[in-house]
């Protein structure tokens, strides 16, 4: 299992910049699909970018931040990233990382994770 903890959150203007940060412990050791999810309430959770960490690592975006966010990872301090930038209204949400051993990250915008963070609001106004 592992353990997924999001900070970085808070409130910004629209087009403006938020970096979430996401700490994950417990068995990192294998591979795995590292993802970003947010969610509104009464909305279904959205997948928003993903990274495998295994060979052939690639990164995966949903349309809506494509070419708007970057997801990263640091290997030694084992935490993942998510650079929010032209933010927009539309944003505003809880943001989730997610953590699955999905072989290059297969399917990852469904959502069927089995490791999640608490979670950490990002609020865009303007």
């Amino acid at each position: 299992a592992v353990d997924l903890v999001e900070s970085g959150g808070g409130s910004v203007q629209a087009g403006g910049s938020l970096k979430l940060s996401c700490e994950l412990s417990g068995n990192t050791a294998n591979p795995y699909c590292l993802a970003w999810f947010r969610q509104v309430p009464g909305k279904e959770r959205e997948g928003v970018a993903a990274i495998y960490t295994g060979r052939n690592s690639g990164t995966y975006y949903s349309d809506s931040v494509k070419g708007r966010f970057t997801i990263s990872r640091d290997n030694a301090r084992n935490t993942l990233f998510l650079q929010m930038n032209s933010l927009e209204p539309a944003d505003t949400a809880m943001y989730y990382c997610a953590a699955d051993p999905k072989y290059l990250c297969s399917g990852w915008n469904r959502g069927d994770f089995g490791n999640w963070g608490p979670g950490t609001q990002v609020t865009v106004s303007g």
